[in-house]
């Protein structure tokens, strides 16, 4: 046997151990839940109790072991006294309480992502260990310690590398799934992982630099870490679209973690989902600061004094409604500084109270307090006086004052007063149009003004009382059973009663517009807007942020182009950091240089040094036509389609891995994705192009333009637009016409903002296609 075939062979044993201690694991929880549930429902409360909470203890377990199947050990550092830690997904021990494994995130594992020849302290050999499922089929190793033993052994068996699991990592398909980078973290990557939680980062990135993977790992980390403080508030994710949502929906799972809340800016807000974007100007006037006071007038225009006041008789007796009552009335309520609908409340009682002890001082007698209270009901119920007070005090709801107010220009120009004729005539639209996500940061500003919808207030009411009532039988039990150290809490217990295990606090958050998350995690920030960061920054009081994005990247025209700016304002000059990660793992040097030295010419910022791997022929160009006439585009989608299929023959497997991305002009998108479409049926047959463009088979029975309007940016050949393809990648991009792509752009450095997006996707290869008119526009 060969020494390396040795060396596999002890890897071999010692992931054998991990896997076997995995499945023993696994095999106990499952049958301590089958016992747990077996017992069923009877018996005390505080027997049920307990089983309730054992079952979801197990529950909770059995998803964490069952996420960290995939490459549960890739790692193995080795110290100077000849002690060898074993790296993994988590950490496992024997029934003697002796480590098998090490979790990722723990302190101990920290030299394998951090220690260099310079500063390895007493680790003298990091090892890389590959598995496919549960097979070891590589190891490398990487010498710290150059006057140590292990440069010979290592030499000698053949596995002396380094970054070699970082570059096969690189080199593999993709699979329109986001893979972690446990395996591989960087040192740069693991300080900012490791950062503590107190306070808010900003990783500044450029494309490639793992910026992403950074934050999910970071979230992981702190879970891990901050488990306590965090299973109860929870960790919500932004993003910038669904796509990206479903491109790394399975990274913390595979981290062993579940419960993280997953969001976009247009779902943040429980029971809406907007998905229609603003034209960019739009988009911009919305996201201003100013445009809170904007929702704050209109909601301070309806508490108002009415021109008229009615007087109403009871019991033979006019009783007057006067101005000096509505004054009070808004003052009264005010004064309790509660949100527009709460305060309501106090404003009805007020005038009512008022309108009463009017008719009580004119009466001759001393009348009993029947008399007083039929009074006051008759006053309550009137007609007229209800009107007024709605009037006076109007009860609304989010989604119709933000309605109102685009709607009715006049309502514009009243509320944002600053707002030229011109912004108005852009904000305007119809009545009952959809939300777009542009206006909910909005929504969300007035639901913080006016607080719940009162048609849902007493249905609240209801539920809390049923809480407040499981919460009194829950310390009762506790009571009962003696438990009263403050360990395990009333709510705990409430919580694991209605089965509320991380999974349901994460569905909790999601569904409750107040709650506040322990840690929030942004990516793509540099598109937000100030009224985005304002509804964020309700959600998470500690600011304990992870704030991922590129400058350079920045598109949007109310988005941030330098963070100082966006996060003193937000977090003060002292309570942030910004981090910067600087090599570029996704691109080739070839596609990466192309892509920087068009930004800096740009007059982009562009923190990213350097690529880590070089690949003949990465980047080609291709010249078709003048770009006029129908000839001219038959040569472009001719020239596109060829590519297309191309590319999809070198970079798509028939296992589904592989991506390829057409980007394009939105002008030209529907008609390639049909005109491809008609290229792959004749080519592959239609199930074969509708799998691969991701149109689904009902839209496949029918051969309608319509069906080409859209399709997922994560099917393995997509056509897609620059907006669509934020924080994804792909082995191949087909770059159409990105001249004209400039030209669409609502200004230059959004458009050389979308370009530089564009450039740098590929992990392989970039083709970019330009017609004579579009090289004139812009010469790639």
């Amino acid at each position: 046997m060969s020494s390396y075939s040795s060396q596999i062979d002890e890897e071999q044993h010692a992931v054998d151990r991990a896997y076997g201690r995995l499945d023993s694991l696994r095999s106990q929880t499952r049958s301590r839940l089958d016992t747990v549930r077996a017992a069923g429902a009877h018996g005390s409360p505080t027997m049920r109790t307990e089983r309730d909470s054992f079952a979801t203890m197990y529950e909770d377990r059995l998803t964490q072991l069952r996420g960290v199947e995939d490459r549960l050990v890739f790692g193995r550092i080795d110290s100077d006294k000849g002690e060898k830690r074993y790296i993994g997904r988590m950490g496992l021990s024997n029934d003697n309480h002796e480590p098998i494994l090490t979790d990722w995130r723990a302190e101990a594992a920290r030299p394998f992502y951090e220690a260099t020849p310079s500063h390895h302290g007493d680790i003298v050999m990091r090892r890389h260990i590959t598995l496919n499922f549960r097979k070891v089929i590589g190891i490398e190793d990487e010498v710290l310690d150059v006057n140590s033993g292990q440069v010979g052994q290592a030499e000698q068996a053949g596995t002396l590398t380094g970054e070699g699991a970082l570059i096969a990592s690189l080199n593999s398909k993709r699979t329109g799934k986001m893979t972690d980078i446990v395996a591989t973290i960087q040192g740069e990557q693991d300080r900012i992982i490791r950062a503590p939680m107190d306070r808010a980062i900003v990783v500044q990135g450029g494309p490639g630099t793992g910026k992403t993977a950074v934050a999910l790992h970071r979230a992981a980390y702190l879970l891990y870490t901050h488990r306590r403080r965090l299973e109860r508030s929870g960790v919500l994710v932004v993003g910038p679209s669904p796509a990206f949502l479903r491109y790394i929906n399975q990274v913390l799972p595979s981290l062993g973690e579940t419960g993280v809340v997953s969001r976009t800016i247009g779902d943040l807000v429980p029971g809406f989902a907007a998905e229609k974007m603003d034209s960019p100007r739009a988009a911009q006037l919305k996201g201003e600061t100013r445009m809170a006071s904007a929702i704050a007038n209109a909601v301070a225009a309806r508490e108002r004094i009415p021109k008229h006041l009615p007087t109403v008789r009871i019991n033979g007796m006019d009783v007057p409604m006067r101005k000096t009552d509505v004054i009070q009335a808004i003052q009264d309520a005010k004064r309790t500084r509660s949100p527009h609908n709460k305060a309501r409340e106090t404003f009805v009682k007020s005038v009512l109270s008022a309108m009463r002890n009017r008719y009580v001082d004119n009466l001759d007698y001393t009348p009993e307090q029947s008399e007083i209270s039929d009074a006051a009901m008759q006053l309550k119920m009137h007609d007229e006086i209800r009107k007024t007070l709605n009037l006076a005090w109007l009860p609304m709801n989010a989604p119709w004052l933000v309605d109102q107010l685009f709607a009715k220009p006049a309502q514009l120009r009243r509320f944002a007063p600053w707002l030229s004729q011109a912004d108005i005539r852009e904000l305007t639209r119809p009545k009952h149009s959809p939300l777009t996500v542009s206006d909910i940061p909005l929504l969300d500003e007035a639901m913080e003004l006016l607080g719940p919808d009162p048609k849902v207030s007493a249905r609240e009411a209801a539920a809390k009382a049923k809480r407040d009532e499981e919460e009194q039988f829950a310390k009762d039990t506790l009571a009962q059973a003696g438990i009263g150290s403050g360990i395990v809490t009333s709510s705990m217990l409430v919580d694991n009663i209605n089965g509320l295990d991380a999974e349901a606090v994460a569905q909790k958050a999601g569904a409750d517009r107040e709650w506040t998350y322990g840690h929030i995690v942004i990516d793509e920030a540099q598109e937000l807007t100030p009224m985005d960061w304002r509804m964020l920054m309700r959600r998470c009081p500690s600011r304990s942020f992870t704030i991922v994005g590129d400058v350079a990247q920045t598109s949007a025209l109310g988005g941030t182009r330098r963070w100082e700016k966006t996060m003193d304002r937000l977090f003060g000059q002292d309570g942030w950091d910004l981090k910067e990660l600087t090599i570029n793992y996704r691109n080739p040097q070839e596609v990466s240089q192309l892509a920087t030295h068009f930004a800096e010419d740009e007059g982009l910022y562009v923190s990213t040094t350097k690529g880590v791997r070089t690949m003949a022929d990465s980047v080609k160009h291709l010249s078709v036509g003048s770009g006029n006439g129908s000839g001219s585009k038959s040569d472009l989608f001719q020239t596109i389609g060829d590519e297309a299929l191309n590319m999809a023959k070198q970079f798509i497997s028939d296992d589904g891995t592989g991506r390829v991305a057409v980007i394009a002009p939105n002008s030209l998108s529907a008609s390639i994705r049909q005109d491809l479409y008609h290229r792959l049926a004749t080519a592959k047959g239609k199930s074969t192009a509708s799998k691969l463009m991701g149109i689904s088979e009902k839209n496949n029975q029918t051969d309608t333009n319509s069906r080409f309007e859209e399709s997922p940016s994560d099917a393995p050949l997509s056509i897609c637009d620059t907006q669509m393809i934020k924080g994804l990648e792909y082995d191949a991009v087909i770059l159409v016409e990105p001249g004209e792509i400039a030209q669409d752009a609502p200004s230059r450095l959004s458009g050389a903002a979308d370009l530089y997006v564009a450039l740098t996707r590929p992990t392989q290869r970039l083709v970019i296609i330009e017609t004579e008119r579009d090289k004139r526009l812009l010469d790639l």
